[in-house]
């Protein structure tokens, strides 16, 4: 029996590690009749797969409470009281005015316009539009912002990549930008903020939203460049197809699988 291509001709026996090439033939017939390839990489204990819950919030959720829930995660999982957690959602009509928010940047107050401790400025949410808010231990993960932003920019690049559709970073420009006729704009929103190295917020990515509603506000005080959708760009993707995407893309970037989040209402418990 012929090693594998790890065993650099090791083999095992139940008594000694016997290199192959005995004294004589009979001797090296006799340690092949009783031993076993050994792979030494696979003797190498490998450290368990990060696991990251998953939930998704029917309807649509109000803000406040949304935050009030997450804060809530956040200090469990900084108190090792529960896991990494991923939470889809739709939020009702609004606005959020992040840390960088320019009052100048509300053109006309549609809806609720809500104080928000992410980073960035002034942004839209709303039915049809996919916010995945991820509240992740950074510290045991890797301690460096600028490296989640980059992940979290990569798992909304490889989501519409599922679509045939490039979505690209922009130098100063927060968020994912798509080239639609010549023109560049806004695909998905990033806005993070983090507690102890826990963070949470996260992204919202234009699916079916009604576009209109961006137009009472400068879009994360970016005045020059338009918002689109992936209904927009003449792409019948439903919600259902745009969370598979995410989630595959999500494990990929993050290195980690996913499991559904037990109970009714695993968020609220945290």
């Amino acid at each position: 029996m012929a090693p594998g291509p790890q065993c650099e001709g090791l083999y095992l026996t139940p008594k000694r590690l016997t290199w192959k090439g005995g004294k004589t033939a009979s001797e090296r017939l006799r340690a092949m009749q009783h031993t076993v390839p050994v792979d030494l990489e696979d003797q190498t204990p490998r450290p368990a797969e990060p696991h990251v819950a998953w939930t998704l919030s029917e309807g649509t959720v109000p803000y406040e409470e949304a935050v009030a829930a997450m804060e809530r995660r956040v200090a469990a999982i900084r108190n090792e009281e529960a896991e990494e957690l991923v939470w889809l959602l739709e939020h009702p009509p609004l606005y959020t005015a992040g840390t960088s928010a320019e009052p100048a940047d509300l053109i006309e107050q549609r809806f609720p316009v809500y104080r928000s401790g992410r980073g960035g400025r002034h942004t839209y949410h709303g039915p049809g539009q996919r916010v995945a808010y991820a509240m992740l231990d950074l510290k045991r993960r890797q301690p460096d912002l600028r490296a989640y932003v980059h992940d979290l920019e990569e798992w909304l690049i490889r989501t519409l990549a599922a679509f045939n559709v490039v979505g690209e970073r922009r130098e100063g420009r927060v968020g994912i930008w798509v080239v639609n006729g010549g023109r560049e704009e806004k695909i998905a929103a990033i806005g993070v903020r983090v507690r102890r190295w826990v963070s949470y917020h996260g992204i919202a990515l234009n699916v079916e939203p009604d576009l209109s509603h961006f137009a009472g506000i400068v879009p994360c005080g970016i005045p020059d460049y338009g918002v689109t959708s992936l209904a927009a760009l003449g792409l019948p993707v439903t919600m259902a197809d745009v969370d598979v995407a995410l989630r595959q893309a999500f494990e990929d970037v993050f290195a980690c699988s996913t499991e559904q989040a037990e109970g009714a209402d695993p968020i609220a418990n945290g």
